[in-house]
Parts: C-alpha cells; structure tokens; sequence
C-alpha cells in the first residue's frame, strides 16, 4: 500500500482505502465493482495507518469520503465516520451506496480530524445504485400505446420521438438505445426517430451493472412511408347559424384507415376505420374552432391534415362608448353611444326598460334621469340571430355633488418630505340620497381652488396639489364648483419631515468616579419642543445641555412643525480599566545593576511614580534599576487609572531550571542570582547529558547559551555545579526548550 508522505516521521501515515471482504456473505473476495439495489447495500473498505497514536488527539475521527463519478473531491459524499478506532491501525469501514451514486469512476480516501490530514485517495470503481430495475417499455411520444405487431410508420422527411413510460423519475438515469443493435449516442430517456429500424433500450448501469438490472425494453420497429396528402374537402361555408350544420369531409376515402377528427388539439371523433366525414352542429356551445383530420394505417405513416376554421354568425359584439354613470346639470343634455361589430344591425334605445320611440339610431341624446340602454340585432347575414344589449348608463339629477381628495401613494406624517393631493372621487346625489360615481365625466368640467388652514391659495386650482417644503405644513381642502353647485372636499392634513438635522457632542464617552458625561448641541434650543432620551426613554425636557451620569444610548429630539427632528446617538459606557495595560507582571525581577523597561498602552497621557512619590517618566515607558515599588497614573479622557507592581533583584529567588533559547528576548539566558554570578570567586560549570563540560567560567557573566550554540534536540537537559573552591555550593539540571 501507498504511504501519504509527511514531513514529521513520527507523525501518523494514513494510507489509501481499498475494498474488503463482507464479513456477511460467504465469498472471501473483496468487491470489485458496486451494483447497490434496495434489496442489497452492504459494502465495506479497508483502512490502515500508522505508527504514532500518541499524536492522535482524543477527539479525532476518521471519517471515509466519496468522490464524484469522475474522481474529483471538490464536492465529496461523507459515507462513514468513527471515533473509536484511534489506537486501531487496520479496521473495515461499512457504508451503503447513496441513490444517486450513478458512474465508473468513484473513489474513495479517509479524512482524520485532528491532526486534519488525507489519506491518498484509492483506485477508481464502478459504482450504480439501481433505482429500477424492471423491463422498460417504449412507446410514441410515452403514450402507454404499444403498436400492434410492434411496428410504427413515419411519414418520409418527418420523424416520430419514442420514450419511456413505466419508469418512475425517468431523467434521473441515462440510458443505451440501439438501433437495429448499434449503438446510438442519445442518453436521455426519449429518442426522436428519422431513420427506419429496430429500436430498444435499457438504462445505463455501466459495464458490470447494467446487464444484471434486466431493463432492456421491448422492440419498436419503424417503418419510413410517403405521405398520403391528406385534406379536407373546402366546405360549402364556414360561418354557421345557431340552427345550421355542416359536413366536413375528407379527400382520402374507401382505403380502411384509421380517422381521427381534432378541433384544435382536442379529438372530437375517432379513431374510426373508414369514419371520413364529421358533422359540425351550430347549436352544439363551443362548436366553434380550427378542424383537422388525422389518418394511419397498415403500411402508412401517420398524417394530418391543415385546419379548416369554422366560426358562429352569432360572434358579434356590442361596446358602450361612454361612462356608465353621467350627470344631467341644469340646462344642458348628455349624448350616449354604442359600437357593434354586427355586418348589419338595428337600434332600440331603452329608458328605466321601456322603449324610447323613434330613438334607433347607434347614439341617443338624453335630457332626463334614468337607466338607459340600446338593443342590437344582427339582420345580415343567412341567419336570424337573438338581440343583444349594451351595458347601461345611469344618469342622474345631482341635488348635491360629493369630493373628495387623497393622498398620492403612501403617506405619513413627518415621513415623507413631499406629497402630492388629489382629486380621488366625485360623487353625484340624487334626491333619494343615492350615489353614483361621475370621476370619468365631470372632472375636468369642475373649477377647483385649494384651501390651507381655512385661507384660500392664489393661483392653486388645479385638480392636484404638490407640497414638497415644511412651510406647507398645515390642513387641506378642496372647493369645487360647476354650474350652480358649490362643494368643499374631505380634510387632509399634512405634516411634511424638515431636511434640517441636529447633532449632539458629549465630553467624552465613559464614566468613571467623580467623572460625569456633558452632552451638548449647536442646535439653538431657545424656545424650542425638545427631549432628551436615553435608550428611547425621556429624560429630559427642559435642559438646553444635559448631564448624563448613567450608561446608554442618548439622542436629543427637537420639534418642527410639530415632527421631531432626531439626532445622532452618543453611546456612554462605564469606563473600562482593562483599556490599560502595561508589559509586565506585578512583581519585576532581574539582576542587581541591570535595567528593565516597563511599556503601558491604552491611555491619552501618563505618570510614572517611584515609591517616594517622585515623577520619573511622563511619556507611555519608564525604565527602571532600583528595587521597590512604583505607580503608573494613566489618563482617558477625563478618567484615570492607577497601576502598581514591584521591583525585586534576582538575588531573592531560586536557580531557575528552565529556560526558553528561541530567540524573544524573554528567558533566552540562564541568569543567577548576584550571589553567583560575576563572583570571581564562585566557579560555574555546566555539562551536556553526555558528561561533557560546555561552560566552566569563574566570574558568570550571565551569558549562557550564546546566540550561535546549537542544539541537538528540541528539549535539551544540562547539568550544573556551583562551587565555590572544592565546595560545591548548588548543583541541579538545567532544560533547554527550543
């Protein structure tokens, strides 16, 4: 097998995944190729790895992924996963075939977790989940209709489509059709037909599956035939009458076919051996559309014919050309008319549903209230058709006229920074208090005049309106006059938002002890509506700058013309000590007569103290050599924070036995105490784990290892006297950690 290379020798080697055995049949042969039904999937695959389990993380899994039919693993199928096999190097992972497993180029490789690492991926196999896995059978146009004797005919220059129909999800599989036993390229589950053969087919299950599926279809044999030229016989007419009919008849007779009549796509009649006529009846409802005749038969193709339309006489139509409902003003008339397509009508106009005599012409003038109408008659034509009637128009007297006005799309007060009014409907009352809508035909015979908060406004009467400033702000209505009526219109108020913008500043941002937060604005508030909020809640009415002493989101909103102007928010939080930080733990230790520097972030200014209360550095770093203790004052905005930690010599503390040679600047040297170091009368001598001396120097220097000493391991043990003459004073070990 294959090992993946990693860098690290110690470190885990998974190998690629091949097939095993199923431990729950009897063959002892590993698969070779996956032929998955519902009524067996059951697959297995080996796995090995090696040799460190030690650098296996508890947590870790190892999980076994699928390609896609052609191997990639851009998108992958996770078919199994363990986490109990950590400490195991050779075990079988079980996994069923997912249904939509379709290809011969699946493979497999396993993923551990952590360490993330991929096994090489494994050889490519054949693999089909087979969904069905019956006969197939193959009909025109998936019909169900197999042919007698298996044989279909197909007119020459035109072709048929033969396609499944008893497979359930049929596009979900691909499929082999053959022709007269050669193969042909088409996939899908349908096949258009040009040429003359024996067609079949059976789904596509790969080399070693698709025969053991049984799908292969039954047998269609098509036959190539010329084209009989079927018509129908042009017909003595084709407009009808309600109590008329027709004959249709076709041009090819006596020859034992099968006829099938359409109207549209629809059979009306067949198939019928030798049925070469069709009766058409007037009075049958939807008689009316394109007829065609369709024949087959034994050694013919199947054809049919161009449509032959037939339509009612009865198709014609009556339009009223004006409003249905229109308003009869003193002294003056109202003219009404119809349109009809009808080849040769008469008119009869109606009056509340008595006839109006000597009004028979397309148009009527009406002087008098009412419900008119006009009866239509066709009386051209072979046939006597029923009347039809127009729609009505109702006409009224007014004793009064309705307006009213709206809004021009959505509105809302202090939202918008424009609106448009309208006229939305004017209605006419008559006498019994009945309305009817006359919008369509008295609205552009009205005079109007817009009125704001009472007072009339010069030169605005039109039948719309557009504000689009604060100044407009106010209630509207409309007046409108036509002949002697005068009416005024519903209400409307309009409340319009300002573009002006207020901005609100604070002190700072945080609280602290004895630190409060001012907030202010450029905003004049003199005499002005305000409020102060804090979290959306009033806090304030009254003060022109406001001192917040709490946590949360302030806004000030400001009234104009009665819609609140609101301003940006200003969070204030409690002050966060933690913002400051300095380098260092509370207690600092090095040698005596070495320095240390000590850096703090976080702050807009700071002090540094001595234990004497003296300044010795105001700038963001002190640097330090005497022991004791000392305070850093640092300044955020207008609050402060104290930090305090100590000072301390080496001297008082143990032999350090660890020390981190990576180069940071921290730990890098094995320091000692004063006591030892720099002591020309103490002797230091360390030696490596083989006994060998690498230091022996009176008068340490603190210096050990040098930048250039090597390492022959990641972690290193040393091991080290102190002496003092022939005694030995201190002697331990000393772990280099690289």
């Amino acid at each position: 097998m294959c090992a993946f290379f990693t860098p690290n020798a110690n470190a885990q080697v998974l190998n690629k995944p091949e097939p095993a055995v199923n431990p729950n049949l009897s063959s002892t042969d590993p698969w070779t190729s996956a032929c998955a039904s519902s009524s067996f999937n059951e697959y297995f695959v080996n796995f090995t790895w090696s040799p460190n389990p030690s650098l296996v993380a508890n947590d870790n899994e190892f999980i076994l992924e699928l390609s896609d039919p052609n191997g990639n693993f851009d998108t992958v199928t996770e078919l199994g996963r363990t986490s109990d096999n950590n400490t195991v190097f050779d075990f079988d992972f079980g996994f069923a075939l997912p249904q939509e497993v379709q290809g011969d180029g699946y493979r497999f490789r396993v993923r551990s977790t952590n360490p993330a690492m991929e096994s090489p991926v494994s050889d490519a196999f054949s693999m089909y989940y087979i969904g069905y896995n019956n006969p197939i059978l193959i009909s025109q146009d998936a019909s169900g209709v197999i042919p007698s004797g298996g044989v279909l005919e197909v007119c020459d220059g035109s072709g048929l489509t033969l396609a499944t129909h008893n497979v359930p999800n049929a596009d979900t599989y691909r499929y082999k059709w053959s022709r007269s036993s050669t193969p042909l390229s088409e996939t899908s589950n349908s096949l258009t037909v040009t040429e003359p053969g024996m067609y079949y087919v059976e789904i596509d299950y790969g080399i070693n599956c698709t025969g053991s599926a049984n799908t292969l279809s039954n047998t269609i044999e098509v036959v190539i035939t010329s084209p009989q030229g079927i018509a129908i016989n042009p017909p003595a007419q084709t407009t009808l009458c309600s109590n008329e009919s027709i004959t249709l008849n076709a041009n090819i007779t006596g020859m034992g076919y099968l006829y099938t009549w359409f109207n549209g796509s629809s059979i009306v009649s067949g198939p019928t051996v030798d049925d070469a006529d069709l009766v058409v009846d007037g009075s049958v409802s939807g008689f009316e559309g394109d007829y065609s005749v369709r024949i087959e038969g034994a050694g013919i193709c199947a054809e049919q014919s161009a449509a032959i339309t037939i339509e009612s006489a009865a198709n014609y139509s009556v339009t009223r050309n004006n409003p249905a409902n229109l308003v009869l003003l003193p002294g003056q008339n109202q003219t009404l008319s119809v349109s009809t397509t009808a080849i040769s009508a008469t008119y009869q106009w109606f009056r509340d549903g008595a006839q109006i005599s000597g009004e028979t012409s397309a148009s009527l003038t009406a002087s008098q209230a009412g419900t008119y109408y006009v009866e239509v008659t066709e009386t051209g034509g072979s046939c006597t058709l029923p009347p039809k009637n127009s729609e009505s128009t109702v006409i009224v007297l007014p004793t009064d006229f309705e307006l009213s006005i709206d809004y021009v799309g959505t509105y809302s007060d202090c939202a918008a920074s424009s609106v448009t009014l309208t006229v939305l409907q004017i209605n006419a009352i008559d006498g019994n208090g009945d309305r009817s809508d006359v919008t369509a035909s008295l609205k552009d015979s009205f005079s109007y005049q817009w009125i704001k908060d009472g007072n009339a406004l010069a030169g605005l009467t039109s039948d719309e309106l557009v504000l689009n400033d604060v100044s407009d702000n106010g209630f509207y209505t409309l007046e409108g006059q036509i002949t002697s009526y005068n009416i005024t219109s519903n209400p409307l108020s309009v409340r319009l938002a300002s573009s002006d913008t207020v901005l609100i500043e604070s002190s700072g941002t945080q609280l602290c002890d004895g630190v409060v937060v001012t907030l202010t604005t450029t905003t004049d508030l003199t005499g002005a509506d305000f409020t102060w909020t804090r979290n959306g809640t009033a806090v304030s009415t009254t003060d022109t700058s406001f001192v917040a002493n709490e946590t949360g989101t302030y806004q000030l909103s400001v009234s104009s013309d009665g819609c609140p102007i609101v301003s940006n928010e200003i969070v204030i939080t409690n002050f966060d000590e933690s913002v400051v930080q300095i380098d260092t733990d509370d207690t600092i230790v090095f040698p005596e007569g070495e320095s240390q520097t000590v850096t703090a972030t976080g702050a807009s200014a700071y002090e540094w103290y001595d234990e004497s209360n003296n300044l010795i550095s105001s700038t963001d770093s002190v640097s330090l050599t005497d022991e004791g203790s000392y305070l850093l004052l640092a300044s955020v905005g207008s609050c402060q924070i104290t930090k305090t930690f100590n000072i301390s010599y080496r001297d008082n503390f143990e032999i350090p036995n660890v020390i981190t040679a990576n180069g940071d600047g921290i730990n890098d040297l094995w320091v000692l105490p004063n006591t030892y170091s720099r002591n020309s009368e103490v002797s230091v001598i360390i030696y490596n784990e083989k006994g060998e001396e690498v230091v022996n120097e009176i008068g340490y220097q603190n210096n050990w290892p040098a930048s250039s000493t090597a390492f022959s391991k990641k972690n290193q043990i040393f091991y080290y006297k102190i002496r003092n003459g022939r005694e030995t004073l201190r002697q331990g070990t000393i772990t280099v950690i690289r």
